[in-house]
């Protein structure tokens, strides 16, 4: 299995995302959207951006090892944010993820806000494919 991650000269040049993640072969695993719970699905950091941010990656991280990979086999995300979180709040969540994902070629990646989450109080959800083989 192979996974191409890049950015053609035909799209503008992206800061901490790829534009395209090919994959040839292997296992294709996607993981549903992780919030800042622990394992007994309590809140981690209420009202705190940047300790719910953490908990998501720890989260994504013991997912994507539980199916047999690595961060580092993450070739999609998908971030939502709630509209509460000030847009000033986003490179500390950048910050948390340059951490744990493959900053030389980035999975590709997409963030959206939104109006609200499933349950209160979570400030962010991270869902993310990887490519296994």
């Amino acid at each position: 299995m192979s996974a191409d991650i890049f950015n053609p000269s035909s799209l503008m040049k992206p800061v901490g995302y790829s534009h395209i993640a090919k994959v040839t072969g292997g296992s294709l695993v996607y993981i549903a959207g992780q919030v800042s719970a622990d394992v007994s699905g309590q809140l981690v950091g209420e009202g705190n951006f940047e300790a719910q941010a953490e908990q998501v990656f720890k989260n994504l991280k013991a997912a994507v090892e539980a199916a047999g990979g690595t961060m580092a086999d993450l070739i999609k995300m998908n971030v939502y944010l709630v509209a509460e979180v000030d847009a000033s709040e986003v490179p500390k969540f950048r910050s948390v993820r340059d951490r744990y994902v493959n900053v030389e070629k980035p999975p590709a990646s997409t963030l959206v806000v939104v109006t609200r989450l499933a349950r209160p109080g979570w400030l962010l959800e991270v869902e993310a494919v990887a490519a296994i083989g």
